[in-house]
Formats: C-alpha cells, structure tokens, sequence
C-alpha cells in the first residue's frame, strides 16, 4: 500500500534522479543538431513539482500528492518529452483522485489514465519512442494481477527496460547510431527513483554539481524584456513581490481575486487549474494581499521578497549580471495579466528568440513575444502567462518550432480565453503565417488560411553540429557547419556563407517568388550583406531577395523560401 507521503518521496526520488543523470540521457540525441535536449527537459518538467511537493506535510494523501504533482508538472512542461512526461503523471492525479491510500489496482489504473493522455496529446505516435515504453510497461503490469505493489512496480521496471531496450528495432536511425530512445531512457530514470522508495529505501538526493551539466542551457526560456537597467530605486512603488498558491474552496471566484490583486499592486499573474491557483503580485502590502487571499481557500507556497534589496544588490554588480538575475528572478513580470477587452477580438503570441526577431513580429502585429526556440523551449506556464497578457478574447498561438507545439497546446486548455494554436514548426513559418492574417475574418477561417500560407513555406537552416554523428547518410563531426531543408541534412562544409547561398539557390523552384534570409547573433552586417549580395546572385533577378537581422542564436542564417 502506497501512502501520501510515500508517493510524494517517489515522485521527488524520481525528479532529483532525472535532474542528477540529465546530461547522459542529453547524450542519447541522435540528431546533431542544437536543440532542447530530452533530458533537460524532463528533468526541467519534472523538477516543477519539487517545490510543492516539499512543502506538503507526511500526512498527506496520495491524492494530494499526485494532484501537486501533476498541476505543477503541467505548468512546467518543456518541450515534447516534457509535455509527454508531465501528461502520465496526470493520469496518477486522475487514478488517484480523492483516495488517502493507493494499492496495486490503482497503480495500474494510474499508468493506463497516464498512458491515454498521452497518446491522445500526440497526433501522430510513433513506436520506439518513451510512448512505447510507457504502454509497454502499463499493459503488463496490467495483465500481470500482481497485488503486491512493489512487486508491481517491479515489473513495470522491467517491463519498461524489455521496451526500451528493444526501440532501437523500432526506429532505424536509433539501431544506426547503436543507441536507446532518449525519452524512454529518461522515463526509466524516474521511475527507478520512485521504486527506490516503493521499495522502503530513501529518496534520491539531487547533486547540485549535476545540474550544470547541461550543454546547452534553456535558463533563457520563457523570459521576457525587461528594463531593469533604466529604473531607479525610487521607481519602485510596489516594493514586495508577492508569491502564493491557493487551494482554492470550493466555487472559489479566481477572477475575483485576480481583480482584488490588480487594484492592490502591480505585475500580477494569476495562473490557475482545477484545485490550485498560482498567484504573484507586486505590492506595497503583503499582509493585506495574504489577508484577502485566504478567503478564496488555504494558502500555501509563500515567496516574499524585497524588491529594494534585490534591486540595490543587483546594482552592486556588473551590468551582465544584473540583467541575469532580474530574468531569473521574476519570468512571470515579463507578461503581466491582462483582462478580456470585449472590444479586441484577435490577438497573438508568437515564440522567437533574439532581439530582431522579436521585432519583426510585433511589426507584424503579435501582442506577446516568449523568448525561446531551439535550445530554449519555454514552459507550459511561460506560454500561458504570454497568452494572458494579451487583452484579446481569441488569442492565436505561433509556436515556431516544432518542439514547442504540445507546450503551446496544454497552455490552450487551461487558459481563461479562448486560445488557437497554429502548429507552425519554423520562425519563417510563422512571419507567413503573421502576413496571411485577415481581420475581417474569424477565426476558423484565419486558423485554416495562416496554416495554408506557412504549409507553402519551405524552410532552410545553417547551423553548426553539437556532437558527433553518423546521421542520414552523413558523417558529421562536431563543429561541421550543416545546410538543412525542412529539417532534413542536405550538406556539410565548413564555410557559412557557402553553405547559405549553395542552399538557398537549391531550393528555388520555378514558381519561387520570394526568399527571406534571416541572419543570426553571430553573423556581422557585413557577413550578411555580403551573403545576401551572393544568394542574390546565384537565383537571378527574378527572385526577390530579402535579408532580416533576426538576431537568433543557434541558427547562423535562416531561410524562407515561397
């Protein structure tokens, strides 16, 4: 029999084992391109749920545990393993809803709500992935009639290492590079945590020395531009942030509360699910803020802070700094809630990393620009915040990468407006997209005419190799500059703007019309424009060039072709 506060041990076991051993599921990425790696996001995803789940007391049920778990997981889901990840511990919540206890049954009840979730959250599964390791694991312990539940989950252990072990049979590029599923392998990771404490042994602790691992960071993910280097001390009225989590009573008005907070402070976000609401406010009284909050249900989760004495200490550092802690500190500020303005119909989010970028979408009309893609894929709960701050009643969604798409797509079910995500899965995808817009019609129509615009982009990425590969036909070693078209590997070199102008000039087709070039952070305007002079010259006059400072990382050029 599984207690709350056994659950509640597991699940962090699980979290500090994922967080501890990121790096060597980062490693199982086949593809050599940068990216947000499974691992990362995993334990990103799963760590959400440390917090509170520390903070809840041993008598707790295991329903109170799996609900803290799942709604915090949801929040921070990144990427698609993440979203994958944080939808089976959903399906714990669910199995395990108002029971004080768990035994076997429930256990696998709570795997096979889990796995339902899942698959349903994917349009298209594909076998060999941390899916089928996931089913796998819950059909056999479901056929087993094992009632014991460490003996159970024994089984789930290797049930689940048969599948993963056998992924590699499943999907070719896997077997070529001679590994395992990163997703799966991930998955196994948390789970052996919680069986560590299934099993009566201590929960995993998290070495903070593993969790800089990571070789690329996604701490820039989900934060917004701030403009803390031009205030001053003074400028700060609302001088204490404020955070806290209501488990709300029952008919509980939020919205309600959300007013009361913006008639009391300032930067306030309200993220909000069944049981719980998220809140951060900043504000000249905390007391009076905490006061009124307990009204709407019991108060956990408490973060006060003085904004003085950050801002005074921040100042006491360099510039760089300064400007790292502030994101650190305070994601949420970026995008503060916004009511429903009944007079704005439509309104967008569109997800871009760099300077350049963000500019170019709001030119192009989007209210809210998350700072993430490649390498950076931002929370659930960062998307849902932008989403939010935006006044409109239906606010459109650009993902603009294709790792990003499941997080924008769970931020759609929990907001408080009506929220259409377009899958589109590149930045030139979504400026397209952007264009086709039409304000005269709704949104069903808009929904079908910017996806038909973005499907006839034809996207070209330069980049450069993160590992060792033998990917696709190529022998690609790290540092390799690749030309890739719509995500497909198409040559290797070691020149930029070779690669660049060879790639565009391949994609041109008879009917093409237009080519966007979008120059990255580590191109200089003279490397640009002289790569722009190039492409120019190789597809002839009869093709309309167009060079745009995106100022992405990751990516040295992009490429939009029509």
């Amino acid at each position: 029999m599984i207690t709350g506060r056994i659950l509640r041990d597991a699940i962090l076991s699980g979290a500090n084992n994922i967080s501890n051993q990121r790096s060597r599921v980062d490693e199982l990425n086949v593809f050599p391109v940068p990216d947000g790696d499974t691992g990362t996001n995993m334990s990103m995803t799963v760590g959400a749920a440390r917090p509170e789940l520390e903070a809840m007391s041993d008598d707790c049920t295991v329903g109170e545990a799996a609900k803290a778990a799942a709604s915090a997981m949801l929040r921070g889901a990144r990427g698609n393993s993440g979203v994958i990840t944080s939808l089976l511990f959903r399906g714990f919540s669910k199995a395990l809803d108002g029971k004080k206890t768990a035994d076997a049954a429930d256990v696998v009840a709570a795997l096979q709500k889990g796995v339902e979730a899942a698959y349903k959250a994917v349009m298209k599964p594909t076998e060999g992935t941390m899916l089928t390791v996931a089913r796998v694991a819950s059909e056999e312990a479901a056929a087993s009639g094992i009632a014991d539940v460490v003996e159970l989950w024994q089984l789930v252990m290797s049930a689940g290492q048969r599948a993963l072990d056998n992924t590699p049979n499943q999907l070719p590029v896997l077997k070529k590079a001679g590994v395992v599923d990163a997703g799966g392998q991930g998955l196994m990771v948390i789970f052996e945590g919680m069986q560590i404490v299934f099993e009566g042994g201590k929960p995993i602790q998290c070495e903070e020395a593993a969790q800089n691992k990571a070789k690329l960071s996604t701490d820039g993910a989900g934060k917004g531009v701030f403009t803390d280097d031009l205030m001053k001390v003074e400028d700060i009225k609302n001088g204490y942030c404020t955070q806290f989590l209501v488990n709300k009573n029952e008919g509980a008005s939020i919205a309600k509360l959300r007013a009361f907070l913006e008639s009391n402070g300032d930067s306030v976000v309200v993220i909000e699910d069944d049981d719980v609401a998220n809140c951060h406010v900043h504000t000249a009284d905390p007391g009076k803020i905490l006061s009124h909050a307990i009204q709407y249900g019991y108060l956990t989760g408490f973060k006060i802070e003085n904004m003085h004495e950050q801002f005074l200490a921040r100042q006491k550092q360099g510039k760089g700094l300064e400007k790292q802690k502030a994101a650190e500190e305070a994601p949420a500020a970026a995008f503060p809630y916004a009511a429903v303005d009944p007079e704005r119909t439509f309104g967008f989010v569109a997800v871009a990393a760099g300077e350049g970028l963000a500019s170019v979408f709001a030119d192009l009309g989007v209210d809210a620009v998350v700072s993430g893609g490649q390498t950076m894929n931002p929370a659930t709960e960062d998307i849902l915040a932008a989403v939010q701050s935006v006044h409109a009643g239906t606010v459109f969604v650009l993902p603009n990468n294709k790792n990003i798409i499941m997080a924008a797509e769970q931020a759609q079910k929990i907001a408080d407006r009506k929220v259409v995500v377009l899958p589109t899965r590149t930045i030139p995808q979504g400026i397209t997209a952007m264009l086709s817009f039409d304000p005269d019609a709704d949104a069903d129509a808009n929904s079908i005419a910017m996806m038909e615009a973005a499907g006839r982009v034809n996207t070209g990425l330069v980049t450069f190799a993160a590992r060792n590969s033998d990917f696709d036909g190529h022998k690609i070693k790290k540092g390799d500059i690749m030309a890739m078209e719509n995500g497909k590997i198409v040559n290797i070199g070691t020149d930029i703007s070779k690669m660049t102008y060879r790639l565009a000039r391949s994609m041109v087709k008879k009917d093409t019309s237009f080519i966007t070039l979008i120059s990255g952070c580590d191109v200089s305007e003279e490397e640009a424009q002289r790569t722009l002079e190039l492409v120019q010259a190789k597809v002839g006059d009869s093709v309309e060039v167009t060079l745009i400072n995106g100022g992405q990382p990751v990516y040295y050029y992009m490429i939009g072709v029509e």
